[in-house]
């Protein structure tokens, strides 16, 4: 029903910029609540940033607040990821995932994921 295709991964330098992108299949875009996560080697996946359908609330980690920053244009079925201020342990594969509703907006249970793009941060 949807898909899900991660982009802009790459290698950066701590302190650097990157903005990831998240190319959504569909017509019903707009009705899908967009969260990122990550995976870093050896851990559990965590929740980095969410959005509202009209992008209107926005949600994020305590740990790239002030940092990240979760964008949507529903007019081009996208949502952003973009990353201020990196640091070596943002490195991690980045997903991003969606869904019609979710009981929080940091849940691990989104419906749909992508197939997530790598991230490293070089010191």
């Amino acid at each position: 029903q949807v898909q899900l295709v991660e982009s802009g991964g790459g290698l950066v330098q701590a302190g650097g910029s990157l903005r990831l992108s998240c190319a959504a299949s569909g017509r019903t875009f707009s009705s899908y609540v967009l969260g990122w996560f990550r995976q870093a080697p050896g851990k559990e996946r965590e929740f980095v940033a969410a959005i509202s359908r009209r992008g209107i609330n926005t949600y994020y980690a305590d740990s790239v607040k002030g940092r990240f920053t979760i964008s949507r244009d529903n007019a081009k079925n996208t949502v952003y990821l973009q990353m201020n201020s990196v640091k070596p342990e943002d490195t991690a594969v980045y997903y991003c995932a969606a869904d019609q509703r979710v009981g929080s907006y940091n849940t691990q249970q989104y419906a749909y994921w992508g197939q997530g793009t790598q991230v490293t941060v070089s010191s």
